[in-house]
């Protein structure tokens, strides 16, 4: 299939070339000329505005917006819409919060276009592993888009399936690494969880580690010190524990590099899909003690910063390549 790629970062320009090894043709348009020339080396054809890609697209046009959330996005959005034919599609595949696809999709429906929100995640990795995706839009738009989101999707791969009968209602693209989640919004607000329940299993990550080192403190008494590997904790945890996971696995990869995380400072960044999260379950009337102060640790971790926040940045930088916030 052809869809245009627009945003050539860290996430779109790998999402592009995974779409290209897959078959799938790519016209490609970022504000940054040079990472455009890269992916036209990498076999895409480059645009050089919004208007040059429509032309390039042709009728029943497929957009996919990969940009920050926000204002960039929602003027991009609003300029393809302007722009745009009947049976045209645009993906926002970023991290928009949900209420702004609703609204969107109810725009874009009055042009005869349709809306479909993708929560992706996967990161830096995801052009090798495939990317996990949460879909909001209509069941028969998905259909026709389908092929992609195969393509992208990591695939039933060698995971054990679920040992039971899954309902005929279930999503028969879950096991592949993909779900339509439900209407417009409800792909967004399922990442936005996930990245709520991520902030959560990072912090108690970052907490157990920072006993383990603050173990030799000589605020204990001498002998109830331990001078600890942390290293070869990591290591042995991902091998048959219970707490095995992927974040472990960077954290270890991290601190096989360097056991004390020099190179962090451990001021943490956030990028709002926590803080929503715990909006929603304002809303909703549900608790959420862990995932509220694993987003206030973030905030603190900005006025005074422990290993433990090291971790933190150290988790982030690996599977997202998110750097700290500047000192």
């Amino acid at each position: 299939m052809k869809l245009g790629m627009i945003g050539l970062g860290r996430m779109g320009g790998n999402m592009a070339r995974r779409l290209m090894a897959g078959g799938h043709e790519i016209v490609a348009y970022d504000r940054d000329q040079a990472a455009v020339d890269k992916l036209v080396a990498d076999g895409a054809t480059g645009a050089s505005s919004l208007d040059d890609m429509r032309s390039r697209l042709g009728e029943q046009a497929i957009w996919w917006v990969m940009l920050p959330a926000g204002e960039i996005t929602e003027q991009t959005v609003q300029a393809i819409a302007d722009g745009g034919r009947a049976g045209d599609v645009v993906i926002d595949g970023g991290n928009s919060f949900y209420k702004d696809d609703i609204r969107r999709a109810k725009a874009l429906r009055e042009k005869d276009i349709d809306y479909v929100d993708v929560g992706t995640s996967g990161g830096v990795w995801g052009r090798e592993r495939g990317y996990c995706m949460m879909i909001g839009g209509r069941e028969e738009v998905l259909t026709r888009l389908d092929p992609i989101f195969e393509t992208l999707a990591p695939g039933r791969g060698d995971i054990p399936r679920t040992p039971y009968d899954r309902p005929e209602a279930d999503d028969w693209r879950a096991e592949k690494g993909f779900i339509h989640a439900g209407p417009a919004g409800s792909g967004h607000f399922v990442k936005m969880v996930h990245n709520g329940i991520e902030y959560g299993l990072m912090q108690a990550y970052a907490e157990g580690f920072d006993i383990l080192k603050s173990k030799s403190s000589e605020h204990l008494p001498e002998d109830e010190r331990f001078d600890l590997n942390l290293t070869d904790i990591a290591e042995v945890w991902r091998r048959g524990s219970v707490i095995s996971s992927w974040l472990l696995d960077l954290t270890a990869i991290a601190l096989a590099k360097d056991g004390m995380l020099e190179q962090f400072t451990g001021n943490v960044a956030d990028s709002g899909e926590g803080q929503w999260t715990i909006d929603a379950a304002m809303e909703e009337k549900v608790p959420a003690n862990v995932l509220t102060a694993s987003l206030f640790a973030r905030y603190r971790s900005r006025i005074e910063h422990t290993f433990g926040d090291k971790v933190l940045s150290a988790m982030r930088f690996g599977f997202g390549g998110h750097t700290e916030i500047p000192q």
